[in-house]
């Protein structure tokens, strides 16, 4: 596999000056002074990122970083530089997330255009297959199969998973009105809501893919973004959501909590549980 440095060269056509690691990033600054981000993956990981990214450009949504391009292993995208946001950015953030939930898939499961129908989410394998209706597809493919993973590693007991086929078997009268498909980030905690230094909240390393709307709000309140209640006014400005969203929380948290089971043990595999017995009550 190609070094950082030699992958920008090649992917750009520019010259190296520096490759710094940051994390899990490079940092990679050219010849001409511009800094690059170079992010190594698998083949199938770099190809649903960049298509992801550029999916999520839309008019008035988030901002996201220019996807400058990619190999089987490295993709290479704009730097943002850090800064912070305030109350005043999460409501911004909000009516952007709306304008990009807005865009519109072409069905539930839809992958990004060129994107690849086996993707990611995380470390995780994440499988982009259309539905036509979101309480089935959700519970077939974003619910069920991270749940049989989670239990062949021991990371959702049996009671546990008895909880959630209960919410799986009660899906179409805990899923609230129908909505067409949504375009979501997929992957929305808030470690992925980067504060850059012009004052905006940008969205990072997406598992993009058509969904509902209300699974990206989800993800943000499980995992304690900021300022969410006015995230959630801006947004609502914009896109009103269905009555009863706020019952439905714990239905869209089945899905996130379960990949987090797979990926990272048993605490988050008890929260899922606790999430399907919540929502069934």
């Amino acid at each position: 596999m190609s070094s950082p440095a030699d992958a920008v060269a090649a992917i750009t056509g520019q010259r190296v000056r520096t490759a710094t690691p940051r994390g899990a990033i490079w940092l990679v600054e050219l010849g001409d002074g511009c800094t690059l981000v170079a992010k190594r993956g698998q083949t199938g990981q770099v190809l649903a990122e960049a298509a992801g990214l550029r999916w999520l450009h839309v008019p008035g949504g988030p901002p996201v970083p220019q996807v400058y391009g990619h190999d089987d292993h490295w993709l290479i995208t704009e730097f943002v530089p850090a800064g912070r946001t305030d109350g005043a950015g999460s409501e911004w953030l909000g009516r952007e997330l709306a304008a990009l939930h807005l865009a519109g898939a072409p069905t539930f499961g839809a992958a990004p255009p060129g994107g690849p129908q086996q993707a990611w989410i995380g470390a995780a394998p994440m499988a982009n297959i259309a539905g036509t209706r979101w309480p089935q597809w959700y519970a077939e493919h974003r619910v069920l199969p991270y749940l049989r993973t989670a239990v062949d590693r021991g990371a959702v007991d049996a009671a546990g998973a008895r909880a959630v086929h209960r919410a799986c078997e009660r899906i179409e009268e805990l899923a609230g009105p129908d909505e067409p498909p949504a375009r979501l980030h997929g992957d929305l905690w808030s470690g992925n809501v980067h504060a850059g230094a012009d004052g905006r909240a940008w969205l990072l390393d997406p598992a993009a893919h058509g969904g509902h709307r209300e699974t990206d709000l989800a993800m943000l309140a499980l995992f304690g973004c900021p300022n969410l209640e006015r995230l959630l006014a801006g947004y609502t400005d914009v896109a009103p959501l269905a009555p009863g969203w706020r019952q439905r929380v714990a239905v869209h948290q089945l899905f996130p909590l379960l990949v987090h089971a797979v990926l990272f043990g048993g605490g988050y595999g008890i929260r899922a549980a606790a999430a399907a017995r919540a929502a069934c009550r």
